[in-house]
C-alpha cells in the first residue's frame, strides 16, 4: 500500500517546529522589570520579602540592566527614590511588601506627593484571591490599594502576567504627565510568580499641554504694563531656569524663591530675592508672576486686595484659582509656558529702570537682620564655601534647616532639597542618599538635627554596604527644638517630651563603618565636609551645640494687603 501524502510524523521526542513571531512567555514579575528597564528606570530602592521573592528573582535575572539597592527600613527605600526623582527630575522607583512595609514607606510617598515628585512604589501583596476578604494572612492590610489612593495620583493591581507592562507604562506616563506625582502599583505574591504570553510594549508617551497663545498673550499684556512687577518660583519651574530668568531681566523684576523654588535663579543673579524681601515687596506689587509655586505663604498670610494682579502658570488645574481666581491661569509645563512669554512679551513690554538701587536698602535691611542669627550663619556660610556651586544641599526639619531656607545660597536648580509642606521630620538623610546614587558626580551635603537624624540612622548601614558618599553634618543640642521652644514661650514653661539623650554620633557613624567626625566651629565644619567629600563612602560630622535663635518671624510674617 502506498504511504498518503503529507507532513513528516514528528519523532518520538516531542519536537515541535517553532511558531514564528510567537509571543514570549515571562512571569508577571519578569514583565514589569522589563518595562521598567524600557522607561529608562536603572535603579531600584527596595527591601526584599516573602510577598516579593519573584520580584527580586526577576530582578536578579536584569542586575546588569537595573540595579537593586536595598536599605534598612522601608521608609530610607522610598526617601531615596524622591531624593533621586527631585535631584534628577526623572522617574524613579521603590519595592516594599505590603501591610506594614507598605505603611511603612507611606510616609515618604505623601512627601513625594505633596512635592509633585514622580515616584513609583511597587507593593507586594497577599494571594490574589484573598486580598480583602479578611483571612488574617501575613501583612494583611485592607483595601491597601484604596488607601494608595490618598497619596497617589495612579494606583492598579496587576491581575496576570499580561497586565505588567500596560500597567507599567500607564503608572510612569501618569508620573510624568500634567503635574508629577506618585504612582502605586500592588500584585498578588503568587500572581508574581505566574508566568504566560506577554506582549512587551513601548513605553507610553507622557502627555504634554498644548500651550494656550491667547492665554499667553494677554498675560504678557498685563506683565508688560506693570510697574512693580514680581516674579514668584517654585519646584514647578525648577526646570524653567533659562526662561524664568530672561523673564525676570524683561520685565526688571525680582525673583523671589522660598525652599523648592530656590536656585530657579542663581542666588547671584542682581534680581534674585528670598522671602522676606520679597514679603517687603508683595505690598506695592502690582501684577505678580507665580510660576509652579503654589503661592500659599502670600495669599494665605500676606493677603490681597483688588489692586493686585495674579498671573499664573502651574500644571495643576486647580492652582490658578485657589484663594483668589488668577487675572490669567495659563496651565501646563513651566518651561513650555515661560519659552512662549519670552517670545511674546517684547511686543508689550514698557521701559523700565534698573532694580538694582530700589532693591538695595531691602538687601541691606535683611543683610542686617542676619547678624542677630548665630551660629546659624557662620555654620551656614562654612558649608556653602565647602560645598561646589553644583553640589546639592539636603535640608531638615532642624534650626539650621529653617535658616538655610531663608539664607543658604543656591546657584543652580536642583541643588537645594527641602521636604516641601509636609515637612516631615527624618526625611534627610535618606533623601541625600538618594540624590547622591542618582547624581554620583556631585557632591551631597545633607544636615540634620539630632531628632531628627535619628529617624533613619540604621541606614547609615545602607550607605556603608552601597558607598554612599555623602556628607551629614548632625547639630546635636539634645531637643526637640521647636518643641521645646513654643512649649517655654507659649505655654507658661510647662516642657514635656522635648528633651533628648543622644549617643556620640562620631563614634555611632564609625562603628557602621563610616567616618566620623566632630566639629565645633565653622572652620572645623567645613574642614570635615571638605574632606568628606574626598572620600568614597559616607561621613557624619557631629556639632554639639546649644540653643538656637529663632528665625520665624521671618518665615511667619504679618498681613500687608487686604
Amino acid at each position: 500500500m502506498a504511504k498518503r501524502a503529507g507532513k513528516p510524523a514528528q519523532k518520538a521526542s516531542g519536537f515541535k517546529p517553532a511558531v514564528r513571531n510567537e509571543t514570549p512567555r515571562m512571569t508577571t514579575a519578569a514583565a514589569l522589570v522589563e518595562t521598567l528597564i524600557a522607561n529608562g528606570i536603572d535603579t531600584l530602592y527596595g527591601l526584599p520579602g516573602l510577598h516579593n521573592d519573584p520580584l527580586f528573582d526577576a530582578l536578579y535575572h536584569a542586575k546588569d540592566r537595573l540595579r537593586v539597592l536595598h536599605a534598612r527600613h522601608e521608609q530610607a527605600s522610598a526617601y531615596m527614590a524622591l531624593g533621586a526623582a527631585l535631584a534628577t527630575g526623572k522617574p524613579q522607583a521603590f519595592a516594599v511588601v505590603p501591610g506594614p512595609g507598605f505603611l511603612n514607606a507611606s510616609a515618604a510617598m505623601l512627601s513625594a506627593y505633596a512635592m509633585n515628585a514622580p515616584v513609583l512604589g511597587i507593593v507586594g501583596q497577599i494571594f490574589q484571591a484573598d486580598i480583602d476578604r479578611g483571612f488574617g494572612h501575613l501583612h494583611e492590610l485592607r483595601d491597601q490599594i484604596g488607601l494608595a489612593g490618598h497619596f497617589a495620583k495612579y494606583t492598579a493591581r496587576i491581575g496576570a502576567p499580561h497586565e505588567a507592562p500596560e500597567i507599567g507604562n500607564a503608572a510612569i506616563a501618569s508620573m510624568m504627565s500634567g503635574v508629577p506625582r506618585p504612582a502605586v502599583i500592588e500584585c498578588g505574591m503568587d500572581t508574581w510568580a505566574k508566568a504566560g504570553a506577554v506582549e512587551l510594549a513601548a513605553p507610553t508617551v507622557p502627555r504634554r499641554a498644548p500651550v494656550d497663545r491667547e492665554l499667553v498673550a494677554a498675560a504678557a499684556k498685563l506683565l508688560g504694563a506693570a510697574e512693580r512687577p514680581l516674579i514668584v518660583v517654585g519646584g514647578g519651574a525648577q526646570g524653567a531656569s533659562a526662561e524664568v530668568t530672561a523673564l525676570a531681566e524683561m520685565l526688571e523684576a525680582p525673583v523671589a524663591a522660598f525652599r523648592r523654588g530656590h536656585g530657579v535663579v542663581s542666588a547671584r543673579h542682581r534680581l534674585a530675592i528670598n522671602l522676606p524681601i520679597s514679603h517687603r515687596l508683595w505690598k506695592t506689587a502690582d501684577v505678580v508672576l507665580a510660576i509652579g509655586t503654589r503661592l500659599h505663604w502670600q495669599q494665605a498670610n500676606w493677603g490681597l486686595d483688588d489692586k493686585i494682579k495674579i498671573v499664573r502658570i502651574d500644571a495643576d488645574p486647580d492652582t490658578p484659582d485657589r484663594f483668589k481666581r488668577a487675572a490669567v491661569g495659563m496651565v501646563g509645563d513651566a518651561r513650555d509656558y515661560a519659552a512662549a512669554l519670552v517670545a511674546a512679551l517684547p511686543e508689550h513690554n514698557r521701559q523700565r529702570e534698573p532694580r538694582d538701587a530700589d532693591l538695595k536698602p531691602h538687601r541691606d535691611w535683611f543683610a542686617e537682620r542676619l547678624k542677630s542669627f548665630e551660629p546659624q550663619m557662620s555654620f551656614l556660610k562654612a558649608m556653602r564655601k565647602a560645598l561646589p556651586e553644583d553640589g546639592i544641599f539636603v535640608d531638615e526639619v532642624t534650626q539650621l534647616g529653617f535658616a538655610a531656607r531663608l539664607a543658604f545660597p543656591v546657584y543652580k536648580p536642583r541643588t537645594f532639597l527641602s521636604a516641601g509642606h509636609q515637612d516631615s521630620l527624618g526625611w534627610g538623610l535618606g533623601t541625600a542618599l538618594g540624590a547622591k546614587v542618582a547624581c554620583p558626580d556631585k557632591p551631597v551635603l545633607a544636615i540634620a538635627g539630632d531628632g531628627g537624624f535619628m529617624y533613619q540612622i540604621g541606614d547609615l548601614a545602607t550607605a556603608v554596604q552601597h558607598q554612599i558618599g555623602v556628607v551629614v553634618v548632625v547639630f546635636d543640642n539634645g531637643i526637640f527644638g521647636n518643641v521645646k521652644r513654643i512649649q517655654e514661650e507659649q505655654y507658661g514653661g510647662r516642657t514635656i517630651a522635648s528633651d533628648l539623650v543622644n549617643p556620640d554620633f562620631a563614634k555611632v557613624a564609625r562603628e557602621f563603618g563610616a567616618a566620623g567626625a566632630t566639629a565645633t566651629t565653622a572652620d572645623e565644619v567645613e574642614r570635615e565636609i571638605v574632606a568628606g567629600f574626598k572620600r568614597k563612602g559616607p561621613t557624619v560630622v557631629h556639632v554639639p551645640c546649644g540653643v538656637m535663635p529663632s528665625p520665624w518671624d521671618m518665615i511667619l510674617m504679618p498681613r500687608v494687603r487686604g
